[in-house]
């Protein structure tokens, strides 16, 4: 028997992943209330810049494409109406041979026009194989392109992590797009061609022919408004899922994974999530089915009226037989190329909802590009002087940095003290001009970062921030981040010797070539400390006016340690330096020591000083050293 004061509560269930909504503009689908007339509208604009962008990347494609369209449908009407002359004769009255002989021109034609379709048709889809990769390529391009150039203030806003989402996944659709836009266009071609003989039978055939195909095409248009819907209220939540995949899925967190035996967690997590999105596809499927279903019955319907009222016309004499046979052809060519036409429209405007959200977010990260001046910053800084600057986050309601003033001068190592969440790093990313105050100025030798160019700007910066990157790159892109200054290493090695790091790369299979990227293979990894200390080499190996640190040194062992501050001592003269450090020991070299609390600086002097105070400064000395 177990005594049941001795049992264990019972371990409780995890909580299901949460549900994540927006208000305002960002949540709101834009196609909420959008009409089906403002819908359908959208498809000469998307043609029009798809075309645009095809012409932009392959010129050469796109004319080969449009031709092949044009000898297509021509080939089209070539076929039917020569199929009608050889009708003429084959039904006609007369010896067999007579009237095969007679109708021998017209089915030479039918051949060769078919031959020609087919040839045109296989040019036409080189020509897509042209030009669909470039066209992926700019896209996606222009999408990192635009993240990367944000103002960092951007990431941070409600709804920006979820257009990108939106927009990947109009890059995605691009292929669908090209495709699309050429099948609408051949269908196009062919309808008009097709159209123009099956009304030249009978002028009734052709309306009763598009209200056969319209129910379709208005069925696959209102699916694909559904379709988009479910994946607007996806979309957050699909965003979250491929962070936490790639999270769970990334061999540096294996360990953390396992050893905290994470794994189940993880994957009833990623389970609930799916599910939840899943689900409501499924709420959806009811609503296309119902589509589908009436504008089907619609559909047959008005087909089986266009078959009926062919056979009266034969049946009363309007249309002699050799006519109504080739109204036949006709009607069949005519229908699959108007279900195409409508069919590949819908598809387009299905499409087109995918790269308006791609379209929309460029624009949003072309609003929120850097547009500060065109002062430029010179090669040699002097002084950086900050004039009561404040920054507050979106969303949040405390400035991170409130009223700052500092001057920082060539020859100074400063260093940068405080709490957690003090405004230490935001007030770093304010002097490099990654963010811009919300008021006060700061100054490089009397230039308001406001009005400088960004790219002036960074390029006289060296970071290492806490979160500094492993790049999955070879070892000499990693230390040179791809801007090399000379043609030779000579520098890489300078840079990689001052962290203490010769040897080791020195030990790897490739040296400098060897890539960095133990997931990929033929690479391999780094120790933590070597990672760091790399990210050191980098910042190092730029030689800017302004070199900031940010714990740098947090993974390293005591001798590397010691190897990197004696070497920000020895190059101090050449630049300003500025150290952010919880390990307070270590501010003993420098030149000024600032103490940040609640984004104000509260203590600023010598080490030996500000001990000496009894301030928060001593305060936090006292604590490391009782640990």
């Amino acid at each position: 028997m177990t005594d049941a004061s001795t049992e264990s509560p019972p371990t409780p269930q995890p909580p299901p992943p949460a549900t994540i909504g927006y208000e305002g503009e960002s949540g709101k689908n834009p196609l909420e209330e959008a009409s089906f007339r403002a819908m359908c509208g959208r498809l000469p604009s998307v043609l029009g810049r798809t075309a645009r962008m095809a012409w932009a990347v392959d010129r050469t494609g796109v004319v080969l494409l449009l031709g092949c369209q044009l000898v297509t449908g021509v080939a089209a009407a070539l076929v039917l109406t020569a199929t009608s002359r050889a009708m003429t004769h084959i039904l006609g009255l007369g010896p067999v041979s007579e009237r095969l002989h007679g109708a021998l021109p017209a089915l030479a034609v039918v051949t060769a026009a078919a031959a020609t379709g087919r040839i045109s048709s296989a040019l036409a889809s080189y020509a897509d194989g042209r030009i669909t990769p470039r066209l992926v390529t700019e896209a996606d391009v222009a999408l990192v392109s635009a993240v990367c150039r944000v103002e960092a203030a951007a990431y941070g806003e409600d709804g920006f992590a979820d257009r990108q989402e939106a927009a990947e996944v109009g890059v995605t659709r691009t292929t669908t797009m090209v495709k699309d836009a050429q099948r609408f266009m051949a269908a196009l071609v062919r309808m008009i061609a097709a159209g123009g003989v099956i009304t030249a039978l009978h002028w009734l055939m052709l309306p009763l022919l598009l209200l056969a195909v319209l129910p379709a095409g208005l069925g696959a248009v209102l699916s694909a408004r559904v379709d988009y819907e479910t994946h607007y209220l996806n979309l957050a939540d699909r965003n979250v899922r491929g962070m936490m995949r790639w999270w769970a899925a990334y061999s540096r967190h294996g360990d953390e994974v396992r050893a905290n035996g994470m794994t189940g967690y993880l994957v009833y997590w990623y389970r609930a999530l799916s599910e939840r999105i899943d689900r409501r596809i499924l709420d959806a499927a009811p609503r296309m089915l119902r589509i589908v279903l009436a504008t089907s019955a619609l559909g047959g319907l008005f087909l089986l009226g266009t078959w009926a009222a062919l056979a009266w016309l034969a049946m009363t004499g309007r249309v002699a037989l050799p006519v109504a046979a080739t109204a036949v052809v006709a009607v069949q060519t005519t229908l699959g190329a108007l279900t195409q036409f409508v069919q590949n429209g819908a598809a387009m405007f299905h499409t087109s909802l995918y790269l308006a959200d791609m379209r929309a977010f460029l624009d949003l990260a072309a609003e929120r590009a850097p547009r500060r001046g065109e002062s430029t910053i010179a090669e040699e800084v002097e002084e950086i002087r900050l004039e009561e600057v404040t920054h507050r986050y979106h969303g949040k309601e405390e400035p991170a940095v409130d009223g700052v003033s500092l001057t920082l001068r060539r020859g100074e190592i400063l260093a940068i003290v405080g709490e957690n969440g003090s405004g230490k790093s935001t007030l770093t990313r304010l002097i490099t001009g990654i963010l811009l105050p919300d008021k006060g100025r700061v100054r490089w030798d009397g230039i308001d970062l406001a009005g400088a160019r960004p790219e002036s700007v960074w390029s006289r910066t060296a970071l290492v921030p806490q979160n500094f990157a492993c790049w999955p790159l070879r070892t000499r892109e990693n230390i040179t981040l791809g801007q090399p200054r000379t043609h030779d290493d000579e520098p890489v090695w300078e840079a990689v010797a001052a962290v203490g790091m010769r040897e080791a790369i020195e030990g790897l299979p490739h040296g400098l070539d060897t890539l960095l990227a133990r997931e990929i293979y033929g690479g391999v990894e780094l120790s933590g400390g070597q990672w760091q200390r790399l990210a050191c080499a980098r910042a190092l190996y730029r030689r800017t006016p302004l070199l900031i640190l940010d714990e740098p040194t947090s993974q390293m062992d005591p001798r590397g340690e010691h190897r990197i501050f004696l070497e920000i001592k020895r190059i101090a003269a050449r630049r300003m330096t500025i150290v952010v450090t919880h390990q307070l020991e270590n501010t003993r070299f420098a030149d000024r020591i600032i103490v940040m609390r609640q984004g104000r600086v509260v203590e600023q002097g010598r080490y030996d000083e500000l001990v000496a105070g009894g301030g928060l400064f001593a305060e936090l000395v006292a604590l490391a050293k009782d640990r």
